[in-house]
């Protein structure tokens, strides 16, 4: 019979008969037998004082020193010297890839605000990193970005504030409107989806909403978003061996939150034309367009259409 779980403040009236060595020798066993995310959860807790940043100063900070090391490390990533016994990343390097990872983050926001071009630069490659690193194995890691402590969403958020800006509206829309599409994850960016940095997460299209006022900047912002989306490239899967059509439907399922505030935030305004570029655009597929189609037909008052597409999409949907 499993035993009863004890709610917080049964588990704090028990450890309050514990002194110091009897909480360290049960943190002790607790981290030798638990899993390896586990341990690094703890690790993450433990970290000394003496790893914050070499630069806690932002004036002090060299954006171009920032660009150049984030550059370093993303490309060190990707060619799995993290990962192996390559001569340019130490072992204790390799073990402590993540405090690596923190200290260059914070690095990237702090040159953002002194440079935003550089700063920019270097956080978009951070970011572009974290997205892989879902579902590539960059690090030793069963979960590299709960292990790195980095919230996606937050990190985008910081990034696109700081583009609006500086840049003005339609720049940063022009700018991120490709990042969106690139990174928006439907379902977080942690590979487990649980934890204290999937709590954290929030979707991109959730960004972009407290960003975007007003109807002209929906407009402009779409115009965009649906520019971006005719360049992008047809195969680019996140799995090696997948079709072009899966990427196309993974793609929809990521941005659906996006398209539908945008059937929300567009009908009936003068953009309103975009709506039909958006629920036809070949570079979308699967039951999420259908239904979005769904919803774009009754929009325009054709609920027998309507109706046949959800039919479709329900008859998609069965095993």
């Amino acid at each position: 019979m499993a035993t009863k779980r004890m709610n917080k403040d049964e588990f704090y009236k028990e450890l309050a008969g514990l002194d110091d060595d009897a909480l360290r020798k049960l943190l002790w066993t607790l981290y030798w037998r638990g899993t390896k995310q586990f341990r690094e959860r703890i690790e993450t807790e433990l970290q000394p004082a003496d790893t914050e940043p070499a630069v806690s100063n932002k004036e002090r900070i060299d954006p171009q020193g920032v660009l150049r090391g984030i550059t370093d490390f993303v490309a060190l990533a990707r060619a799995g010297a993290y990962m192996a016994g390559d001569r340019r990343v130490s072992p204790q390097e390799r073990s402590r890839w993540r405090f690596i990872f923190q200290r260059l983050a914070k690095d990237a926001r702090s040159a953002l605000a002194l440079d935003v071009p550089t700063g920019a630069a270097a956080l978009e490659q951070l970011i572009d990193l974290a997205c892989e690193i879902k579902s590539y194995d960059l690090f030793h890691s069963e979960d590299p970005v709960e292990a790195a402590g980095f919230v996606v969403s937050d990190a985008v958020a910081t990034l696109w504030q700081g583009l609006r800006d500086h840049h003005g509206f339609s720049s940063f829309a022009r700018l991120a409107a490709p990042q969106l599409i690139r990174w928006e994850q439907e379902h977080g960016w942690t590979r487990s989806g649980w934890g204290r940095i999937s709590e954290k997460e929030t979707t991109l299209a959730a960004v972009l909403a407290g960003l975007l006022r007003g109807s002209d900047a929906w407009a402009d912002f779409a115009g965009h978003y649906l520019t971006a989306l005719d360049q992008t490239r047809t195969a680019a899967p996140r799995i090696y061996g997948v079709d072009a059509d899966h990427s196309r439907r993974e793609r929809t399922g990521d941005l659906a939150e996006w398209h539908l505030l945008l059937l929300e935030r567009l009908e009936g305004t003068n953009a309103d034309h975009l709506l039909d570029r958006l629920v036809t655009h070949p570079q979308l597929a699967g039951p999420e367009l259908t239904y979005l189609q769904a919803r774009r037909a009754i929009q325009i008052g054709a609920p027998d259409r309507a109706r046949a597409l959800m039919r479709l999409s329900e008859k998609v949907a069965r095993p």
